[in-house]
């Protein structure tokens, strides 16, 4: 029977100076299900009007409406709900993989016999290119233009690839290179904060959601606007019309009391914040922010803590429309009729936010004050790790204490007085005085610096965290400013890099006449996009490359970003610490960790007078007055009228052949077309039990994306190195593992390939290592897959806590199943990736709480059966494991199957998202 559409006489009319609008009534819902919707979360009131809305309308139901309508916290039926986002948010590194998936499965439904013109972006998709350009030439005011050229030369097919989506996909616009990170061009410019969509001949307003392939896809939650990161499967779905399925959600309260001390920064708020809620434990949840000091936050400051939702496990960390929304749509440049109708339908629906708002309900409450907050910094390993400025010296020793120790003690209690003897004969020709002892000297151009543990040889302004803050940016000039008045030079062993969110942040450090001293302390622009953050820092100078491999110097890399993953930012780098913007330059000035910022001069003056860093730390006042002075809404306007235009280079790109099929060139080595739909049938073989398995990998806890699909350069010694230089790829043009992701072969070489990674079935060795079993010869982990899948020998990974951790990759997941594993046993999973595995058909499953793979006594070295699959899976049920010792043995434990939804099986079922998707696009009338 057909369901009737507005089941609750929920639509209604809209009338503002500019339009007449259609939209569904919150209200409805209150009048005819006897609720309260005052005190509801605004999280799950966006999510009702979801529901409301589309009620009717195959997945929707008018159940599905009064469940969210009668949430309360603790105090509900935990159950299975749609949710259909307005848009789509893509990056290049995750956006290429979609656009190779959606291409392929056009070839898929033409081999099956249907129109390849069904596969097709139903839901609005935007691509912005930031995450390719690399830092190769800095310290120059030719960096930019050298960059730019750089990033064209490596990645013309995948840019290629992009114009031709242009072309054969609706609803489909590309961002060019050169323009913004993705995040901040989203804050800025793409997102509406309300939608006004022409939907069966008639404008229709709804709140403006979202999900994107980038982990920092929160960030617009500063604005109200609801949204999260998801991975490439998951976006490649909802591009099609399928709708994500949500459990009734769970919501953290976020009260903000007392006011900000002076000198403190939006990031020593976002890092107190992400350390307070990894301890307070919300992976999975919704965090929403209210209380009286809210109104100290401006957006920016918002959007710097929303951005950080994947650092402490939040799905999404929202602030309700307020006047504070209004004046940052103003200020960047929207349409008054754009903010008129936000506020005339936020206040309609109940979703403006005001000092005398009731206060929300929410299933648990957390409190700050702000008053507490001081400058800090996050590292050497990890985003939570806050550390204030006083301990950062100690808090660099303590996690390396192994290596440092141990140089330490080889020189008799001080820093190893091993010098280069070469840079050492240099050295009394170029220096005026001999360096002092415990470091290692180091000759770049023509002046002779030392080396020691705990030098910054990166120092970068980088990353949609804070990029997209004017007073953490404006601060950063200013306190250039201040340096280079008070004499002050950069060590020349930093790497110094300025990477702006956008054209606009450029465009008012200009006119703030604050690029000179910038560029004075060699923070040249060198490109729009995540660069350091994303692991694209380009190599180190030559001569510190040189000293930090030989001497094996923990040396550390300082940058304004938001991930700081082992082996994620430099290889070299074996520490990274986040900071704000001015704490980057400080430390670039510095050279060094080991210093105590809050009472150690910074550096010293010409005439040898101490400078600290309090006499150069801009105030709050000079900060706000030039924002004032240097930022209008013009600036924005004018650097966003040609968004989609690209520069010369763009245009100069050749446009493949257009038609609705994607012309694959075997000899790519950058797009292959990938081999998950090639034999796909129209109906999916049932899933099997797994036997006579064998551990691939046995990992610990915090696994991240990165450490299973790292982004970064790709090792020339490597299995993906090696398939490259077989291919006629020179060294020189690897590129990265990011931007190689539209080719499956590469990719599944580079699965558990980062550098840093510690395989239990290693042998002690770091990186892609395993052992085969039962030969026990160590080889890499793809060797190893490869010999396993000619055995026909199905793979498990064994875990601990947080697996799968950090970026929405969804090369994790798909790297994962092209090596052959079946399942995946661990501790505990992030959210977005245990989402990704069931969408590529591997199995996740958990041990029961108290016990793990080390308290089972497992070695990884057994041999596995998992029965019960075969039985048909249901959500939250256990499984039998039976594991054989090596010795013949035999014990059994029990395992979590983490496929928490009916939606989940079915996706499973399918051996993946886009099998089950693909097959319903064939088949549907």
């Amino acid at each position: 029977m057909a369901v009737t559409r507005d089941p609750f006489g929920a639509r209604a009319e809209l009338s503002t100076p500019h339009q007449t609008v259609t939209y569904y009534r919150l209200d409805a819902i209150a009048d005819q299900v006897a609720v309260g919707l005052d005190r509801l979360p605004y999280t799950i009131k966006v999510l009702l009007e979801n529901a409301l809305r589309n009620a009717g309308n195959e997945p929707f139901s008018a159940e599905d409406v009064t469940t969210l309508a009668q949430w309360r916290p603790g105090e509900r039926e935990v159950r299975e709900f749609p949710f259909l986002p307005g848009r789509v948010l893509l990056q290049d590194f995750t956006g290429v993989p979609a656009v190779v998936d959606l291409a392929a499965m056009r070839d898929a439904v033409k081999r099956l016999g249907g129109d390849p013109k069904r596969i097709n972006p139903l839901v609005p998709a935007d691509l912005v290119i930031d995450h390719s350009v690399q830092v190769d030439v800095f310290g120059s005011r030719i960096a930019f233009r050298r960059n730019v050229e750089r990033e064209y030369e490596r990645n013309r097919e995948r840019y290629a690839l992009l114009r031709w989506a242009q072309s054969a996909f609706r609803n489909f616009r590309v961002v060019p290179p050169g323009t913004g990170i993705v995040h901040q061009v989203n804050l800025e410019y793409l997102a509406t904060v309300v939608t006004a969509r022409e939907i069966d001949s008639e404008t229709v307003a709804f709140p403006d959601t979202l999900v994107g392939t980038d982990s920092h896809t929160p960030m617009v939650n500063s604005l109200g606007v609801l949204g999260w990161g998801v991975g490439g499967i998951e976006a490649e779905a909802v591009l099609l019309g399928q709708p994500i399925y949500l459990l009734t959600p769970e919501v953290v309260g976020f009260r903000l009391v007392g006011e900000p001390p002076e000198g403190v920064t939006a990031t020593d708020l976002v890092l107190t914040v992400t350390q307070l809620l990894r301890q307070t434990g919300v992976v999975g949840r919704f965090v929403e922010f209210f209380g009286p000091s809210v109104r100290h936050l401006s957006l920016p400051d918002r959007a710097t803590i929303s951005n950080m939702s994947p650092e402490y496990g939040a799905t999404a960390t929202m602030f309700p429309i307020d006047d504070e929304t209004l004046h940052y749509l103003r200020f960047t440049g929207r349409s008054e009729e754009l903010v008129d109708l936000v506020e005339r339908y936020a206040k309609e629906q109940g979703l403006f936010r005001t000092d005398d708002s009731p206060e929300p309900v929410f299933d648990q409450i957390v409190e700050l004050d702000l008053s507490t907050l001081e400058p800090s910094v996050a590292g050497p390993r990890r985003p939570q790790d806050r550390v204030p400025l006083s301990r950062v010296s100690e808090s660099l020793r303590e996690a390396f204490k192994d290596r440092i120790g141990a140089w330490e003690a080889a020189a008799g209690g001080t820093a190893s007085t091993q010098p280069l003897e070469a840079v050492a004969e240099e050295t009394a020709a170029v220096a005026t005085a001999a360096p002092p002892s415990g470091g290692v000297p180091v000759r770049i151009d023509d002046q002779v610096v030392e080396l020691n543990h705990g030098s910054v040889v990166i120092a970068a302004i980088t990353s949609c965290t804070n990029t997209s803050n004017p007073e953490v940016m404006i601060a950063a000039g200013l306190l250039a400013k201040k340096a280079v008045e008070r004499g002050l030079d950069v060590n020349p062993a930093v790497k110094t890099s300025l990477a702006p969110g956008s054209r606009v942040v450029t465009a008012y450090l200009d006119r703030a006449g604050l690029t000179p001293y910038l560029e004075a302390l060699r923070f040249h622009l060198v490109g729009y996009g995540c660069t350091t953050c994303i692991g694209n820092s380009g190599p180190l100078p030559e001569p510190v490359a040189e000293a930090v491999q030989e001497h094996d110097l923990v040396v550390a890399a300082v940058l304004s970003g938001n991930r700081n993953f082992e082996g994620r930012i430099h290889p070299q780098a074996r520490a990274s610490y986040l900071a704000s913007p001015p704490l980057v330059v400080a430390y670039a000035l510095a050279g060094t960790l080991n210093i105590d910022l809050s009472r150690d001069p910074i550096g010293y003056d010409p005439n040898g007078e101490p400078v600290y860093l309090r006499d150069i730390w801009p105030s709050r006042e000079e900060i706000q007055e030039t924002i004032e002075r240097a930022i209008t809404p013009e600036l924005f306007r004018e650097r966003y009228a040609d968004v989609f235009t690209g520069d010369e280079h763009w245009q100069a790109l050749p446009l493949p052949e257009q038609g609705d099929l994607f012309e694959w060139d075997p000899e790519s080595t950058y797009v292959r077309e990938p081999t998950f739909f090639q034999d796909l049938t129209l109906e999916p073989e049932p899933p099997t039990d797994i036997t006579g398995a064998r551990v691939l990998c046995y990992l610990g806890d915090s696994v991240t994306t990165d450490h299973i699909s790292p982004a970064g350069s790709i090792p020339v010694n490597s299995p993906a190195g090696r398939y490259l230089i077989l291919n006629d790829v020179q060294p020189r043009n690897f590129n990265s593992y990011g931007s190689r992701r539209g080719n499956h072969e590469v990719m599944v070489r580079g699965t558990f390939a980062n550098i840093r990674l510690r395989n239990k079935l290693a042998d002690g060795r770091e990186g892609n290592w395993t052992t085969h079993l039962p030969t026990g010869e160590v080889m890499s982990v793809y060797d190893a897959a490869m010999r396993y899948q000619e055995e026909g020998t199905p793979l498990l990974v064994l875990a601990g806590k947080e697996y799968g951790s950090g970026s929405s990759r969804d090369w994790a997941a798909k790297g994962t199943r092209l090596l052959g594993v079946r399942a995946v046993i661990a501790e505990g999973y992030e959210r977005i990736h245990r989402s990704n595995l069931i969408g590529m058909g591997v199995l996740p499953l958990q041990f029961l709480p108290g016990q793990s793979a080390e308290g089972l006594g497992l070695t990884g070295r057994e041999v596995y059966e998992i029965r019960g699959i075969a039985d048909g899976l249901k959500p939250g049920q256990t499984l039998p494991v039976r594991a054989t010792r090596e010795d013949g043995s035999t014990f059994e434990f029990q395992v979590l199957v983490r496929i928490d939804s009916p939606t989940e099986v079915e996706y499973y079922r399918h051996g993946g998202i886009l099998p089950m998707v693909l097959r319903r696009l064939v088949t549907q009338d």
